[in-house]
C-alpha cells in the first residue's frame, strides 16, 4: 500500500506542492497513518510531514509555505516500523554527497543485509523504516549524481519498491524489477490549456501510484513506469529514462482486486470493469438462491453488481457507510479494525429484514471484520446470509507491502473453508478461484504476483522476515556489529 506522488511544475508560480497535495488526496485510501510533502526550491530541500490523514496534515495553512517547482508526497500504511512521527514520509537526507528526499510504496525483504552495508552496520538511523535505510544508502553512495546512485544501490535491494525521489533539480520515479506496486506517469498542461495541446518544454509532469490521482489534477496519462526502470523528470524537458534491471513483471494482483481505486487503470484495464467481471465469474462459480445481492461498502460494489448481472438477482444497498471513516483493513491494529466496522457501517433494516442475502466483498483476511458485518445483518433481521468473496482465500503472508506477514493472522492459513464459514456465521461461503480472476482481467498468470493465494513468491523471502515489521526497532543479533 502507501500512496506516492512526484510533481515537476515549471512556470506555475511555484505551486508544485499544491498539485502534489491535491493528487495525494486521491490516494488517501492507500494509507491513513501519516502524510507529508517534500519540495525543492532554488536548490534547497525541505519536508513537512505529520501523523494523520492527508486533509489533516496538508491543509490550507501548510501548503502556501511549501514553495517550489518540484515536489513529492506520501501517505503511509505501515509495513516496516511503528506509527511514529519519525516514520512518516517523505524521508530526507541532507548529505555531503547529495541531498535527497524519498517516498516509498512497498516493502523490502533484505533490510538487515542492507543495514550491514551502511557504515558496516554501525549507522544510527533517525527512523525505523526500510525507506529511511534506503534513503541513507542513496545519500551516502559515492556516485556522480542521484541517477547513478540509484543505479548502484538498487541492484542490492530486494523486495517491493515504487519510489519517487527528489533532489535539488529533479524528480525521479523508480519501480522494482518485478513491478509489485504501480506507478503511472502523466503530463500536466500549462494553465488555461487543454490536455494534448501543449509542448513538452512547457508541460508539467507527474508520477503517482494510480491514474486516478492524475485525473484529479487534470493530467493526461502517458504510460506506466516499467518494472526495472528509472524515469527522470526535469523542468523544461521531456522525461527520460534508464533501465537498471531486467523486467520480470509480477504486479500484485490485489491491486486489481482491492487496493487501487475502481476509477484507476492498471495493465490497460479499468478496475471497476475488472471487478465487475470478477463478480460475474463469482456468480458462475458459486450460484445460490437468494432475494438480494448487496455489497460490503465500498470495495464490494463492482463485484456485487457483476454478481447481480450474471445471476439475475436484484442488487440493493444494505448498508449506509460513514463517508468520514477510513478503510478498516489498513488500520495498524486489530482493535482499531474492530472498532472501525461499527463506526463505518449502519444496516438498512427495512431492506434487510426477512431477506435471503448474497453479501459480496473483496476479501477475507483475518475474518473478524466479516464476522461483525454478518452479525449486523443478522440483528437487522436477515433470514439467510450467503457470503461471496471476489478473490481466492488468502493462505500465505505478503512480504511486499501488505501488513499480513504473520501466517497465524490469516484465517485461511489455519482454517478450512467450512471452518471459516462457521466462524463468520454465514449460511454459505464461496471464494473466486485464481482462474476466475484471470478470466476477469483477461491477462496471463505470469503478469502478476499471486503469492498470497498460492505461495509462489517472485522474490525469495528470508526465513525470518515474517517477524520483521519492527526489524529496525529491535536489538541487532549478537555479533552482527549493529546497535
Amino acid at each position: 500500500m502507501c500512496g506516492v506522488v512526484g510533481v515537476v511544475l515549471p512556470d506555475h508560480g511555484h505551486e508544485a506542492a499544491a498539485v502534489a497535495a491535491t493528487a495525494l488526496f486521491a490516494l488517501q485510501h492507500r494509507g491513513q497513518e501519516s502524510a507529508g510533502i517534500g519540495v525543492a526550491d532554488e536548490g534547497h530541500l525541505m519536508i513537512y510531514k505529520d501523523l494523520g490523514m492527508v486533509t489533516q496534515v496538508l491543509d490550507e495553512r501548510r501548503i502556501p509555505s511549501l514553495k517550489g517547482d518540484l515536489a513529492i508526497a506520501h501517505c503511509r500504511y505501515s509495513t516496516t516500523g511503528s506509527t511514529l512521527w519519525e516514520n512518516a514520509q517523505p524521508t530526507l537526507r541532507l548529505g555531503p554527497r547529495r541531498s535527497i528526499a524519498v517516498s516509498h510504496n512497498g516493502n523490502l525483504v533484505n533490510t538487515r543485509e542492507l543495514l550491514d552495508q551502511l557504515q558496516g552496520g554501525r549507522a544510527r538511523l533517525p527512523a525505523s523504516t526500510d525507506t529511511e535505510l534506503l534513503t541513507a544508502l542513496l545519500a551516502d553512495e559515492p556516485a556522480a549524481d542521484t541517477v547513478e546512485a540509484l543505479q548502484k544501490v538498487l541492484p542490492r535491494v530486494r523486495g517491493a519498491y515504487s519510489l519517487v525521489v527528489l533532489d535539488e533539480r529533479r524528480v525521479i520515479g523508480v519501480r522494482d524489477p518485478h513491478g509489485f506496486r504501480p506507478l503511472a506517469l502523466g503530463r500536466i498542461p500549462p494553465a488555461g490549456e487543454e490536455p494534448g495541446l501543449w509542448g513538452d518544454d512547457t508541460a508539467g509532469w507527474i508520477l503517482a501510484s494510480e491514474t486516478a490521482a492524475l485525473d484529479t489534477v487534470g493530467a493526461e496519462y502517458v504510460r506506466e513506469v516499467e518494472p526495472g526502470e528509472i524515469v527522470v523528470l526535469e523542468p523544461g524537458r521531456e522525461p527520460w529514462s534508464v533501465r537498471y534491471a531486467e523486467a520480470t513483471p509480477a504486479l500484485c494482483v490485489f491491486e486489481l482486486i482491492y487496493f487501487a481505486r475502481p476509477d484507476s487503470y492498471l495493465e490497460g484495464r479499468n478496475l471497476y470493469e475488472a471487478r465487475r467481471r470478477m463478480g460475474m465469474e463469482l456468480a458462475k462459480e458459486h450460484p445460490v438462491e437468494a432475494d438480494l445481492v448487496m455489497p460490503v461498502p465500498d470495495t464490494g460494489g463492482p463485484a456485487a453488481a457483476g454478481y447481480s448481472e450474471q445471476s439475475g438477482i436484484p442488487y440493493r444497498d444494505g448498508f449506509v457507510r460513514n463517508r468520514y471513516s477510513g478503510r478498516t483493513f489498513i488500520q495498524p491494529s486489530q482493535a482499531m479494525r474492530q472498532r472501525g466496522v461499527n463506526v463505518k457501517l449502519s444496516p438498512l433494516r427495512e431492506t434487510i429484514r426477512g431477506q435471503r442475502l448474497i453479501v459480496v466483498d473483496d476479501s477475507i483476511v483475518r475474518g473478524t471484520t466479516t464476522r461483525q458485518i454478518i452479525g449486523l445483518l443478522r440483528r437487522a433481521g436477515a433470514r439467510e446470509v450467503h457470503v461471496r468473496i471476489s478473490a481466492p482465500p488468502i493462505y500465505h503472508p505478503c512480504f511486499y507491502g501488505i501488513d499480513t506477514a504473520v501466517p497465524k493472522e490469516l484465517l485461511a492459513a489455519t482454517h478450512s473453508i467450512e471452518e471459516i464459514r462457521e466462524f463468520i456465521g454465514a449460511d454459505t461461503l464461496g471464494y473466486l478461484s485464481v482462474p476466475g480472476v484471470l478470466n476477469a482481467v483477461d491477462l496471463p498468470y505470469d503478469r502478476f504476483c499471486f503469492a498470497c493465494f498460492d505461495g509462489r513468491y517472485p522474490e525469495p523471502v528470508p526465513y525470518d522476515v515474517e517477524a520483521r515489521k519492527f526489524v529496525l526497532e529491535e536489538p541487532a543479533p549478537a555479533g552482527s556489529g549493529q546497535r
